[in-house]
C-alpha cells in the first residue's frame, strides 16, 4: 500500500476512523485510510465462483482455485440461491412417479425401511410415508 500524495510505501498506523484503519505517511505526514477494504472480492471473482459452482466444482476447490475462503463461496451462493426466484407451475402434479426406487430397495441385502413420498396438491406440501422392515430380503438370485 502506498501513500495517495507522494507514492511512498513508508508508513505507519494511526487510529481509526469509521470501522477502517488509518495510515500516516512518514515522508509527507499525509493521513489516509485505504479505499476498500482488503477482504473485499470484485464483482467478477464473485461471477467466477457463481459459474465454477454452476459447473460443479465443489465449495473447497473453488476456494482453493480463487484463493478465497470456502465459507465465503458458501455465503456468497447461499444469498445468490436467495434472491433467485423458480419458475412455478400453475398446473399441479396428478402423479409423481419415483423411478427405479422399488427396485432399488428390493436390491439391498438388509432392509432398514422402504417409503413413498406423497403429495398434497391442495395444500402444496409433501409428505413422506414410511415403512420399517427388519427382516433380511431374499437374495435376488432365487437361493432360499
Amino acid at each position: 500500500m502506498k501513500c495517495p500524495k507522494c507514492k511512498e510505501s513508508n508508513y505507519c498506523k494511526d487510529g481509526v476512523v469509521g470501522g477502517r484503519q488509518r495510515y500516516q505517511c512518514k515522508a509527507c505526514g499525509y493521513r489516509y485510510t485505504v479505499e476498500q477494504k482488503s477482504d473485499v472480492k470484485s464483482t467478477d471473482t464473485k461471477r467466477l465462483a457463481l459459474s465454477m459452482y454452476l459447473e460443479g466444482v465443489g465449495f473447497r476447490a473453488i476456494g482453493r482455485i480463487l484463493n478465497i475462503s470456502y465459507g465465503t463461496v458458501y455465503q456468497w451462493v447461499k444469498k445468490w440461491g436467495e434472491q433467485v426466484v423458480l419458475p412455478q407451475n400453475p398446473e399441479g402434479a396428478a402423479v409423481v412417479e419415483l423411478d427405479e426406487m422399488h427396485s432399488y430397495v428390493r436390491s439391498k441385502k438388509t432392509a432398514v425401511g422402504y417409503g413413498l413420498l406423497l403429495i398434497d396438491l391442495e395444500s402444496g406440501t409433501s409428505l413422506l410415508s414410511l415403512g420399517i422392515d427388519p427382516q433380511k430380503l431374499e437374495s435376488s438370485s432365487g437361493k432360499k
